[in-house]
């Protein structure tokens, strides 16, 4: 009888003297593929992709060592060794420019281009009515879809010397001014441009994390006598860090790339020395100068740095506790 109920008795688990709990065993790699085949599968095409346009082109990074000639196959060019990076470490005038500027417009962009979709997700979740929510939405949207050509064309013909602000002010009987051709209005010009233009877009990732965010927690904050700005504050701010620090890390990745087209097409009017950034000093110099290696040397040393930003911000993310852009898996 008593081995018979020794037999059907449940083995014992959490008591003393019994065996201790297994751990989890940790996948391996195979195990995980084939757990997560499906996904695999859907994201190949966009791997195939940025494959044959993002690393693939990464070979011609070559030139940088090399005196390119370009019609000569490209590993029959003259090595040079690190000569090329000379206008990098030894501090090249026309460098160190282009690198001012865009360090500067980096810097006024984050602190007014950034904010811009975040302010505007919140003033358009304020709203009440969804139908006047979804007019505004696709009216903010659409400057996203047109070329820089027609928004640098639709800013000369409101800012211009015959653009409809100075027509109005010569009506009055003033002076026209030069909006477009005054160096040290440049950088606030281009400011202008990308808010106009992509802030209406940039606001469907902040919309939607605004839409996850648990209602119930506005209807705890209101019971507390929490103030519209105090529900702000505590609970929709906190629901939106996430992606907030997701976007700046990536912003900070590519802080040393603004607006190649934007600016090329408006550097004539205000001169180089105004309007030359790291983009346009590697176009000047390598396809209008023929400078292939140093600009191509320059395009490396920026690639490089914006890496190590990313890779820098995101261990920052992860000592203070966010995601970030990525995080290893423990398990």
């Amino acid at each position: 009888m008593t081995k018979l109920d020794d037999r059907v008795r449940p083995p014992a688990t959490g008591t003393e003297g019994s065996p201790p709990a297994r751990l989890p065993r940790r996948r391996t790699t195979w195990e995980r593929v084939r757990r997560d085949r499906v996904l695999l599968w859907m994201g190949l095409p966009g791997v195939a992709l940025l494959l044959a346009f993002q690393y693939l082109p990464l070979l011609g990074n070559l030139i940088a060592f090399q005196e390119y000639l370009p019609f000569v196959p490209l590993g029959r060019s003259p090595w040079v060794g690190f000569d090329n990076f000379a206008v990098v470490f030894n501090g090249d005038p026309e460098f160190l420019g282009a690198l001012r500027n865009t360090l500067v417009i980096t810097l006024v962009q984050v602190v007014f281009v950034f904010p811009a979709p975040i302010v505007l997700a919140l003033m358009l979740n304020s709203l009440l009515s969804e139908r006047i929510k979804q007019v505004v939405q696709s009216i903010l949207y659409l400057p996203h879809f047109l070329s820089w050509v027609i928004v640098v064309a639709v800013f000369q013909q409101i800012l211009g010397g015959s653009g409809l602000i100075n027509n109005a002010i010569r009506a009055s009987g003033g002076t026209a001014i030069d909006f477009l051709g005054n160096p040290n209005g440049f950088i606030a010009l281009l400011t202008s441009q990308v808010i106009w233009k992509d802030t209406g877009w940039a606001t469907i990732l902040f919309l939607a994390v605004l839409s996850q965010i648990d209602s119930s927690l506005y209807e705890a904050a209101k019971m507390d006598g929490a103030s519209r700005w105090r529900q702000l504050w505590h609970v929709t701010l906190p629901g939106m860090r996430g992606i907030i620090i997701l976007l700046l890390i990536l912003r900070l990745g590519d802080s040393l790339t603004v607006g190649f087209e934007q600016i090329l097409l408006q550097q004539a009017s205000v001169g180089r020395a105004a309007s030359e950034v790291l983009d346009t000093y590697v176009y000047n110099n390598g396809v209008l100068g023929g400078q292939w290696g140093v600009a191509a040397a320059v395009g490396l040393v920026k690639g490089v740095v914006g890496v190590l930003l990313v890779l820098g911000a995101n261990k920052v993310a992860h000592v203070f506790g966010e995601a970030g852009v990525y995080q290893k898996e423990s398990r």
